[in-house]
């Protein structure tokens, strides 16, 4: 009997890039000789992301709907129809067993044909507010894993099963590489550290607080680890460099396990993929969130820490003026940061990969 060809759509940013990673991984752990491949969106980075966590990738031309200009959508309907083509010749030359959907702009072509073509498919949805994709995608899905609760708003309840998010295996794993971690970041062991992770692609205020506050963190006693995104990191090279040892910046950090096992505190976005990371890594974390997020999606992501007494919000409007103290004021509360490490342990779901994985596996029996 051959072992079962696995197809995972949607990419676009980190969120929906490392969840899929790590089903594919988790699938992979029970069957190794499971055959997945990747199908992406054109230019963006799931095309760099998913080869070097080796696995194969196609790219679709689709791309977004462009809400600020109308004139840019004028291509859509071109692309999708491109896309949607495409989608049924990798499907027909691949011939999956089953179909997974993780949100971005990929999922919608290749689950449609998916549909079509009458090949099974599961969604996972890592917000508690579903994206417009799998919201259009749900009725012909056969699963629909979540990482919230009250998602039947969204989708039909007998489909649901809550999960959690996955996330990537080395997260479980921190706490045993603090030493590994202040070697490869060049930072000092007596010293307590603040993670800055602003999404994979940067989060402008953020970054214009910690901009603005490098001077008061490093003369406080502190030291940074701080994830800019592409679009800052020139500038913050340049104002940390007269904090050579204290300060460590960079565009993207693939060594997150590293990065979480360095940090006393996390600053962050309020992005699904970062709230479950934070939690399986047990970290104080001051979040962030992105105001202009689908339907504030993000608020709610941090809303639902923070309900817990396992968070602090920060509000992107008063970040600037804020952030920085809320930081400082946190570093030196060892009492508040055991609390909040506590209390967001209690809503991590370690094994969320596996549980996604095997009910992909169960869509496979079923045919």
């Amino acid at each position: 009997m051959r072992a079962p060809k696995v197809i995972i759509s949607g990419g676009g940013t980190g969120g929906h890039i490392y969840p899929a990673i790590a089903i594919a991984n988790a699938l992979k752990e029970i069957n190794p000789e499971i055959e997945v491949l990747f199908v992406g969106a054109e230019g963006k980075m799931e095309m760099e992301k998913v080869p070097k966590a080796g696995y194969p990738i196609i790219g679709l031309p689709i791309a977004g709907i462009n809400r600020s200009s109308m004139l840019a959508n004028l291509s859509f309907p071109r692309k999708l129809i491109t896309s949607y083509t495409r989608a049924r010749r990798i499907i027909k030359d691949f011939k999956p067993d089953v179909a997974i959907g993780v949100g971005g702009y990929a999922s919608g072509p290749l689950l449609l044909a998916a549909t079509m073509l009458d090949i099974p498919f599961l969604i996972q949805e890592q917000n508690s507010y579903a994206g417009v994709t799998n919201k259009f995608l749900a009725k012909n899905a056969k699963k629909i894993c979540v990482a919230y609760p009250n998602m039947e708003a969204f989708f039909p309840q007998k489909k649901i099963k809550i999960t959690g998010n996955p996330v990537r295996k080395d997260i479980l794993e921190v706490r045993s590489k603090r030493n590994q971690a202040l070697a490869h970041f060049g930072l000092q062991s007596d010293k307590k550290t603040v993670l800055v992770i602003g999404g994979s692609q940067g989060a402008k205020t953020i970054n214009e607080a910690v901009d603005g506050g490098l001077t008061s963190l490093v003369n406080a006693g502190y030291q940074v680890v701080w994830q800019t995104g592409k679009l800052y990191i020139e500038r913050a090279l340049k104002t940390s460099e007269i904090f050579k040892g204290q300060v460590y910046a960079s565009d993207f950090i693939y060594e997150m396990d590293l990065a979480y096992a360095i940090a006393d505190v996390v600053v962050s976005r309020a992005g699904a993929l970062s709230v479950s990371e934070l939690c399986l890594a047990a970290k104080p974390a001051i979040l962030v969130p992105l105001p202009t997020a689908a339907e504030d999606h993000q608020t709610k992501n941090a809303m639902s820490l923070v309900q817990n007494h396992a968070a602090i919000l920060v509000k992107d409007q008063n970040a600037r003026e804020e952030l920085i103290k809320q930081t400082i004021s946190l570093l030196q509360d060892t009492e508040k940061q055991g609390e909040l490490s506590t209390n967001i342990y209690q809503l991590a779901k370690p094994d969320a990969a596996r549980e996604i994985a095997e009910e992909v596996l169960k869509l496979v029996k079923n045919l």
